[in-house]
């Protein structure tokens, strides 16, 4: 009978130890994501709601400054910037985020990123009070600065967190807090709620509010082990770590695999990003996280929503429901994200990427055809419609989030950092690219606009299809191996030889 209740007791403390491991993780990941790839998306959408309003109070503050008005094409110019600036903001994130992820730490890095956020919201919260529309410009320039940061660095942190069999669910929601941000957004922008008239500086300031949260909660959570053990050497800091993410957990195993790549990069430095393009090592990845990045922007998705208000109109919804069907295209990247989350595992890397291209580069032919036909044919509203929802469904079940998985899983430790400033740079400087552009797109190719994207979304599969390994349920060491494999035939075609010793050290 003892040993029973003993046995009892020791299983009683095991699913214990088990759901406080499975605790800490999700707190890790809930904590990290609400102040940090959640203001991506939540930014991202505020500012559509008081675009008259803000319109409005530039050629007021101009009026009242200099007695004259400004014309149309001047305050739609200086709006313009206004929405642009977070993409160059975004920019300046990107590239220095890596030295902050080295010098400082993934999770400090997290924490001191929400400086930017509170400055952003003084900025935007007292400009009409101010009298200055260049307040909101300098607000969204910091908001930028915040997302660009935390979108390089919060999958970097989760995916170094996370234990092997989740790795690619745990970073994932990266994608999950984008598309949350984005519908919650939509939804407090609604004109019931802060997308009024009187409370648009509100709308701009409400981003504080998830900076606060991330501040209250993720200095009580653990940093990255893997930080911990191979940039600073810190073994001791690292099993603490690991033991509040894991629980009881054998650690021998995952703590084995870490120190095996910390001799293997032994005696190197953080890279920088220009030494990965000088590194022939690393080619294959490079190129990998260049093509799916540039994709990211260049394929369209966030160009459907430009089209969202027009085709709504067009299929004869009433101009108060509109906002109300905007939510429900982002509550359509919030669905796919989370149940992207939930097959990553099963599904794997490469196939959700190509899965979600193939069927994009689908819906764009269909989309073209029905916006050509829509004067025509009474029904063809109704398909543009849902060539909207499936487009945008396409892009959430793959490239919305494996994208971002993918850097921390194909560099190793001492490149992780570079390899995300240029996909953190590339993501910011294609988003301003199309969204300068897209307007003369539609201007020169009327219904055939989204040809250029069809043409990226086939590229890109065509890319995955034939270069892109999967790196499901592998560990970092063994992911490397493969895509070292793959650059030293590469470089043995190209008659690129080098010493034994010089593979070693490159070979990561």
């Amino acid at each position: 009978m003892e040993e029973e209740e003993e046995e009892e007791e020791e299983g009683l403390n095991c699913r214990a130890q088990a759901q406080l491991q499975g605790k800490v993780l999700f707190f890790t990941v809930c904590a990290a994501g609400i102040g940090g790839t959640f203001q991506y998306g939540y930014n991202i959408s505020i500012i559509n709601a008081p675009t008259t309003y803000i319109q409005r109070f530039i050629n007021e503050t101009w009026l009242e400054r200099t007695g004259a008005s400004l014309d149309s094409g001047v305050i739609l110019l200086v709006w313009s910037f206004i929405v642009s600036i977070y993409s160059l903001g975004g920019l300046a994130g990107a590239l220095i985020a890596g030295p902050m992820a080295i010098k400082l730490g993934r999770k400090t890095s997290l924490l001191l990123n929400n400086a930017f956020v509170i400055i952003a919201a003084v900025f935007s919260g007292f400009s009409r009070m101010a009298k200055s529309f260049e307040m909101i410009m300098l607000g969204r320039f910091f908001t930028g600065i915040n997302a660009g940061v935390s979108m390089n660095i919060q999958p970097m942190y989760l995916g170094e967190s996370a234990p092997k069999k989740v790795r690619g669910a745990v970073t994932l929601t990266s994608a999950s807090f984008t598309a949350l941000g984005l519908v919650l957004g939509q939804v407090v922008g609604i004109r019931e709620l802060l997308g009024g008239e009187e409370s648009w500086p509100l709308l701009l300031a409400s981003n504080v509010v998830p900076g606060l949260i991330q501040l209250m909660t993720l200095p009580w959570l653990p940093e990255s082990p893997r930080y911990l053990l191979i940039d600073r050497g810190d073994k001791e800091s690292c099993i603490c770590a690991l033991q509040k993410l894991r629980g009881n957990d054998d650690l021998s195993s995952e703590l084995e695999e870490m120190q095996a790549e910390q001799a293997a990069i032994k005696g190197q430095r953080a890279k920088r990003p220009w030494e990965l393009f000088q590194n022939p090592a690393v080619r294959r990845q490079l190129i990998t996280i260049i093509v799916l990045s540039s994709a990211m922007q260049l394929c369209g998705n966030d160009s459907m929503y430009f089209y969202a208000s027009y085709v709504f109109q067009e299929a004869g919804i009433p101009y108060e429901k509109i906002q109300y069907l905007i939510i429900g295209t982002g509550c359509c990247e919030l669905i796919t994200a989370v149940t992207c989350n939930v097959i990553i595992e099963r599904a794997g890397r490469r196939l959700l990427i190509l899965g979600g291209y193939s069927l994009m580069a689908v819906w764009a032919i269909i989309f073209m055809v029905a916006l050509s036909q829509q004067s025509r044919i009474s029904w063809m509203p109704y398909l543009s419609m849902a060539c909207i929802f499936a487009y945008i469904l396409s892009f959430g079940i793959g490239p919305a989030g494996v994208t971002g998985v993918l850097p921390t899983e194909i560099f190793d430790q001492m490149s992780r950092p570079a390899a995300y400033m240029i996909c953190g740079s590339l993501l910011w400087s294609n988003l301003f690219a199309v969204g300068m552009a897209f307007p003369f797109i539609v201007e020169g190719l009327a219904h055939f606009c989204y040809l250029p994207f069809f043409t990226v979304c086939v590229c890109t599969a065509l890319y995955v299809s034939f270069f892109l390994p999967e790196t499901k349920g592998k560990t970092f060491l063994e992911i490397s191996k493969e895509f070292s494999k793959r650059n030293f035939k590469t470089q043995t075609r190209e008659k690129f030889w080098k010493g034994p010793e010089e593979i070693k050290s490159t070979m990561l």
